[in-house]
């Protein structure tokens, strides 16, 4: 038996929309463990329809990379949504476990889309109620 495993190229055509999901936005795994592909890493497709948002949530224990792939998206984040910042295509963004955050999409006429890579293999999603930050 081989000491190496396999390397594993999946096409866009295999991403599996049927992960958890965030109102507003669009989830697309690619490298899971439901895929049959041995791994302690979760990894897909995040994208941002224009003029959309996302509700609300946090990730668990779930530290996340993202890529901006492209398009612009502001990223509010925190116990309040107290803060906020514009990630760009060519941007790499981290978020910390258990962060409440949203993306917005302002583009009236382009999407975003990020490479994402969160720090588990299970898809941790908690979509938190939209008043939680009290608007």
């Amino acid at each position: 038996m081989s000491r190496y495993r396999h390397l594993r190229i999946i096409q866009p055509a295999l991403f599996n929309r049927d992960t958890i999901q965030t109102p507003g936005s669009e989830r697309r795994s690619a490298i899971t463990v439901d895929m049959g592909i041995q791994t302690a890493l979760w990894g897909g497709i995040f994208i941002v329809e224009p003029g959309a948002r996302t509700g609300i949530h946090h990730h668990g224990k779930q530290e996340t990379i993202a890529y901006v792939l492209e398009g612009d998206c502001l990223v509010r984040w925190g116990e309040r949504g107290e803060f906020s910042a514009i990630a760009r295509g060519g941007d790499f963004v981290h978020v910390p476990a258990w962060l409440p955050h949203m993306e917005i999409n302002q583009s009236a006429d382009h999407r975003f889309a990020w490479v994402v890579v969160r720090s588990t293999s299970e898809p941790i999603v908690v979509n938190l109620p939209d008043d939680y930050w009290g608007s």
